[in-house]
């Protein structure tokens, strides 16, 4: 068996390196950024110089590893990719993209592995992972719905275009925000964040079950 059409092999690999992926970005937003927020600047300093320089090596490469694994699936259903499958591979491909292009270079400031203001930096780098956050279950929802969905893959051969354009104007709103916007009320605490991902998630499925 060729190993590039091995589905089940690399499905495996890419729900392994999401799990982790994922885990680690709940982590770092829910666990880690509210604990140095009130931590005495002794444990502050020991999160930053030795915690989380190793949980971001294992975030970074665990978010490059599920886009890979995921573009050798897309490639080996490309004759069945619709709607839904779609919207989910382009917020993952924008989530691993945040990670390394601004997630990464601004988190090496913050954590004095490069010169640069810091207060920015750490400003940039907390805007890229709450916009992260909040793709985590639409995108999450849309790669779930379009492995196991009853009808036989009916979720990979739907295809609407109005509801794409919809979608794409959506999620590309939001990316853009995270790019050149600010840390908005709806994604500005944990609670917002958890329910405005489930809210985006309702928002995104009605856009591709209705138009």
């Amino acid at each position: 068996m060729d190993l590039l059409t091995d589905q089940a092999f690399f499905r495996s690999f890419h729900i392994l390196f999401g799990i982790a992926w994922i885990g680690l970005l709940y982590y770092f937003n829910f666990i880690q950024t509210e604990y140095v927020k009130v931590a005495d600047p002794e444990a502050k300093s020991d999160v930053m110089k030795k915690l989380a320089p190793n949980a971001l090596w294992w975030f970074r490469w665990a978010a490059f590893f599920t886009f890979l694994t995921g573009l050798i699936l897309f490639y080996q259903i490309t004759a069945r990719i619709g709607t839904e499958i779609l919207l989910g591979a382009v917020m993952g491909t924008l989530m691993m993209l945040n990670v390394w292009g601004i997630i990464w270079r601004n988190q090496k400031i913050v954590l004095g592995m490069k010169e640069g203001d810091v207060a920015v930096a750490a400003a940039k780098a907390g805007l890229a992972s709450r916009t992260n956050t909040l793709f985590s279950v639409p995108m999450l929802m849309y790669m779930v719905y379009s492995a196991h969905a009853s009808g036989s893959y009916l979720a990979l051969d739907s295809w609407s275009s109005t509801s794409l354009i919809v979608g794409l104007l959506i999620i590309f709103a939001i990316e853009a925000n995270a790019i050149w916007g600010k840390m908005l009320p709806p994604i500005a605490s944990v609670r917002a964040v958890i329910a405005s991902s489930f809210v985006l998630a309702v928002i995104l499925k009605l856009v591709t079950d209705l138009l």
